[in-house]
């Protein structure tokens, strides 16, 4: 059962939510945990592949083009200045056992983006959570970067990630 959050939003959260002088349209859910495991973005502009972006060490990371804020800054003007978030969450499931237990799964939340985010090809609703995948291919606006989610216990290494996104 998922217990409501009283806490601060909108306009009773801009004092509490301000960072380098910006208003920061997104406030952490009360599940909220930084993974034990690493999670890796790695970006595509095309076919050529840049850098991995290593997903660890923060419960959320906040993208878009406005970098006094941004932990993943997105430049492509078609992309909004706070676009999306990528949130660790918290989540009971269930085992095979029936027994239930918590794990800390990464979601992706757009932050009502003028030009949209898509999970897959598949744009998604804004202010809503999604889950996300080993695998999943995200992109921002109308930018032609792509970003493939994967972990460290991934089967696959870059190479392969390389010719299924070609």
């Amino acid at each position: 059962m998922v217990t409501p959050n009283y806490s601060l939003s909108g306009k009773l959260a801009e004092d509490t939510n301000t960072f380098n002088g910006v208003v920061v349209k997104y406030s952490e859910p009360a599940e909220a945990k930084i993974p034990k495991k690493n999670w890796r973005l790695y970006p595509f502009k095309g076919v050529e592949a840049l850098p991995h972006i290593t997903l660890k060490n923060q419960s959320a990371y906040l993208l878009g083009r406005d970098r006094r804020v941004a932990d993943l800054p997105i430049d492509h003007p078609s992309c909004s200045k706070q676009h999306a978030v990528i949130q660790f969450r918290q989540v009971t499931y269930k085992r095979d056992d029936d027994s239930t237990g918590k794990r800390v799964r990464p979601y992706l939340i757009d932050l009502e983006s003028a030009n949209g985010t898509f999970i897959n090809n598949k744009p998604i609703e804004p202010r809503r959570y999604y889950e996300l995948f080993e695998k999943d291919v995200i992109k921002f606006g109308f930018s032609s970067r792509e970003y493939v989610l994967l972990h460290e216990d991934s089967k696959e290494d870059t190479q392969e990630v390389e010719k299924e996104s070609s």
